[in-house]
């Protein structure tokens, strides 16, 4: 039997076992062990912060860490965590999943939302979803996604809109936590 979309099921997949291990899986002090790499682990934290089934414990661990460091430093450098991680996520869907998004938009629904959305409306509402996606804790491979299947947007735009989006995300989340 061949799989209509394998990509997709195997990232769903990813998703399921991730929260599994998290759920399963023993805990251990990370914001102690993160904490004396300094503002190396809030970058690791940024890391995390973008993908979905880390971004929870990242933004506690952000939270945990900022105690000890400046709130703006500490969302700059976690802002470029998350930019470096949204860049490989961004990547991934224009490459690897290309085929696969390129099916999905035959699908009659995907098709009558195409006939009834105005095609500028559909760019403008998408960037502004896209923009809500990325600023919030929400999982970033949803909004990456929505950016990714519009061919127009550029690499240095991406890059520009996802750090600005992050960096502010994380820097509400820490100043409303200290």
């Amino acid at each position: 039997m061949k799989l209509k979309y394998p990509k997709f099921i195997i990232l769903i997949l990813t998703y399921i076992i991730a929260f599994l291990l998290l759920s399963l899986g023993k805990s251990f002090s990370a914001g102690d062990f993160l904490s004396s790499w300094g503002y190396g682990g809030t970058l690791l934290g940024g890391l995390f912060y973008a993908y979905g089934f880390t971004s929870g414990p990242a933004m506690a661990l952000l939270i945990f860490m900022s105690k000890t460091q400046n709130i703006f430093w500490a969302a700059i450098v976690a802002g470029t965590g998350s930019l470096i991680a949204d860049l490989l996520i961004f990547r991934f869907f224009r490459r690897s999943l290309k085929d696969e998004i390129e099916r999905l938009s035959h699908e009659r629904f995907f098709r009558w939302l195409d006939r009834i959305i105005p095609k500028k409306i559909k760019k403008t509402l998408s960037v502004i979803l896209a923009a809500i996606i990325i600023s919030s804790p929400l999982p970033d491979e949803i909004g990456v996604f929505v950016l990714s299947v519009n061919a127009k947007i550029s690499n240095r735009y991406f890059m520009v809109f996802s750090y600005t989006l992050n960096t502010i995300g994380i820097l509400i989340i820490l100043f409303l936590a200290n």
